[in-house]
């Protein structure tokens, strides 16, 4: 049988990408894609370089500038790039090799870096690869010198443009811009997001100075931060959790972090810790773990984590062997932190990561040298105050009663939980056994919960209608939120009494969609009810349950034909698209009541056919304490008891507003 050529697989079939060609052609590999996230991963490379001579002991400054144009322009007073000609590539300066080549740099041994955040040796030349422009500029040995990059290809020699102001100075500078045809021409740099990249690098390193600026045109209001700003905190992570858990009250009195740091052995670095135990009664959140490595953010966490939590379980168990409380031999590691704000920082020789963009560190030998470096400061931590620590130990012994006390409970199939609970009257449940899969919907007044009722899939989907608008949890007394009755029916509905009780195995629906009219009441009711599940479920909100639905605003009709809009937008668009020349039928839907089931199932319930938004309170790793602090203060600012609070709000935001004949 002859072979078709086309078919055939010869050496002329094989391509071999030289110098950053694989980078540009699949970004992914190197940075984890395209979009907005991965652009910012730029800024994160350069910043790691800075700060990793900062960590060496030769730079005490960085300067990060966001300029119009999408550039970004960092500096710092370390050493410099080398800028002499390499001993085995003797045409071509360091530097040049250092931008142009993958796995090049001086952190693969450890006689210039110690420890360092950029260890894969590609970190500057994948961001030299994906930018459209890049200028670097060392000051060395009395001089300046400057070559310049684009997409990764040399665009002018290095050259000696003039001497420093002073004989000594000497340091890096890196400006850049994102090539738009790897991540859109619309992906723009967030002022927000660098300025907390910053931050949190200060937070970091003590002692260093970060200085921040950004062009003013590119800040609004509405980001609460300064267009010029310089962050040095000389205590380090402590100051980082004080911040994030300020007037929250604290399980331990007299001493309420248990902060420090330690060596490891076998000189492999040291380890950074900030901890402190809150009650929960008094915080909308539960506990939270944020980890670095070498400066770098650890979302995903990592053996340094398994070995704190190891430690401090360790020692809090043997305290409790040394003072006879038999009970501690029950818990676990879950429920010593369950309700603690951690802060880790490793700073580790030869670390491993799982990927590039370094989201958990997996270096295995971690583990050991964490637990046994931090359980020693912890064992004379509890010792020194041993009131202290038997606070600390009933309050976790009490979490492991709460634990075993759940695990003992019957678990039942869904329809056995079902008959356990008084649900609410009103409440129109699913038919399902599981709850995988199942929705409940939260909808305003009788008449559009009986609409829903009817639209309604009777194996997936509950309704439970709420009469008018529900009480404001942020403005009101424990006891008043105990007595109103459309609260209780939410929580007896969805199974979960309270945020100490809640439980993501006990909640009785995958998602809980809250859906009210499309008008300013409906948008007031819907902020009510956010604010309850935020304040008093926000554990829920955290593990994506809560939903709001997007019924549409006009019914267009004509040409035998029918179309929903949700926007004045959509509709002209609708209008202008199948209607040419012809005046259609519109009509505005007042409310859910208005439409009829097979409306409100075609267009708002129907998962096939719907559009749902998801409720999220932010949860990035390095933005996650200033994020949650930010959000708990708006809400408290918008729903608080402080009616000037929100006029204020108001007036400062009266220019945006729009529509308001509706």
């Amino acid at each position: 049988m002859k072979n078709n050529p086309s078919s055939q697989y010869t050496a002329k079939d094989i391509h071999v990408l030289e110098g950053l060609e694989p980078v540009r052609m699949r970004p992914g590999m190197y940075i984890g894609g395209t979009d907005e996230k991965s652009m910012h991963h730029l800024v994160s490379e350069i910043l790691d370089n800075a700060v990793d001579e900062a960590v060496a002991g030769f730079a005490k400054d960085i300067w990060i500038e966001l300029q119009v144009g999408n550039k970004i322009i960092i500096r710092d007073n370390g050493r410099g790039i080398p800028v002499d000609n390499h001993p085995k590539y003797p045409d071509k300066s360091a530097l040049e090799i250092i931008l142009t080549t993958l796995h090049s740099g001086g952190k693969f041994t450890n006689d210039v870096y110690k420890t360092s955040g950029g260890l894969h040796g590609v970190g500057i030349s994948v961001v030299n690869a994906l930018s459209e422009s890049m200028t670097v500029s060392v000051s060395k040995d009395g001089f300046i010198y400057r070559q310049s990059f684009s997409k990764g290809i040399v665009k002018s020699p290095l050259e000696k443009i003039g001497k420093t102001e002073n004989a000594s100075d000497s340091g890096t500078c890196v400006e850049f811009v994102p090539d738009p045809t790897i991540f859109g021409k619309n992906t723009f740099f967030k002022p927000l997001k660098i300025y907390r990249s910053a931050r949190a690098k200060a937070f970091l390193f003590k002692g260093i100075k970060i200085h921040f600026s950004c062009d003013p045109s590119l800040i609004t209001d509405d980001l609460g931060i300064k267009n010029n700003e310089t962050f040095c905190f000389p205590n380090g992570l402590t100051e980082f959790l004080q911040e994030a858990v300020k007037n929250k009250d604290k399980v331990c009195k007299s001493k309420p972090i248990f902060e420090g740091e330690a060596d490891l052995a076998d000189d492999k670095g040291k380890i950074e810790w900030a901890v402190t135990w809150i009650n929960p009664e008094t915080y909308e959140r539960s506990g939270f773990m944020s980890s670095y490595c070498n400066t770098i953010p650890t979302p995903e966490g990592g053996t340094h984590e398994s070995g704190f939590r190891a430690g401090i379980t360790r020692s809090l168990k043997q305290f409790a062997e040394m003072i006879g409380n038999k009970k501690a031999a029950q818990i676990t590691a879950e429920d010593v932190f369950g309700e603690a704000g951690v802060l880790i920082s490793i700073f580790y020789k030869n670390p491993e990561f799982q990927g590039q963009t370094k989201e958990k560190f997996s270096s295995s030998d971690a583990v050991r040298l964490v637990d046994n470096a931090v359980k020693d400061y912890f064992d004379h931590w509890l010792i020194s105050d041993k009131n202290n620590g038997i606070a600390l130990l009933d309050f976790v012994v009490e979490k492991s009663d709460e634990r075993l006390r759940s695990r003992k409970a019957k678990e039942t199939v869904r329809k056995s939980a079902t008959k356990k609970l008084r649900l609410p009257g009103k409440l129109a449940d699913c038919t399902s056994k599981d709850r995988t899969g199942t929705e409940l919907f939260i909808v305003e007044g009788d008449s559009a919960g009986g609409s829903a009722k009817q639209a309604r899939n009777r194996e997936t989907q509950a309704v439970l209608p709420l009469r008018g608008k529900i009480l404001n949890v942020a403005s009101a007394s424990i006891d008043k939120m105990n007595d109103n009755k459309e609260i209780q029916d939410i929580k007896e509905a969805i199974g979960c009494n309270s945020s100490r009780e809640y439980n993501e195995e006990n909640l009785r629906y995958d998602k809980i969609i809250i859906m009210t009219d499309a008008d300013v009441d409906g948008a007031h009711i819907a902020s009510l009810l956010m604010t309850f599940f935020y304040r008093q479920l926000p554990q829920l909100v955290r593990d994506g349950k809560l939903y709001l639905a997007m019924p549409p605003l006009f019914k267009i009709s004509g040409k035998g034909k029918t179309f929903y809009a949700f926007s004045d937008e959509e509709k002209e668009l609708i209008i202008e698209k199948n209607f040419k020349g012809l005046k259609p039928d519109v009509s505005r839907f007042k409310g859910l009541g208005e439409m009829n089931p097979d409306q409100l199932k075609n267009t708002t319930m129907d998962p096939k056919k719907r559009m749902i938004l998801q409720v999220k309170v932010p949860s990035n790793a390095e933005e996650e304490l200033e994020d949650a602090e930010f959000t708990s203060n708006l809400v408290e600012r918008l729903m608080g008891k402080n009616a000037e609070q929100r006029f204020l709000f108001i007036q400062e935001h009266a220019k945006f507003a729009t529509n308001l004949d509706i």
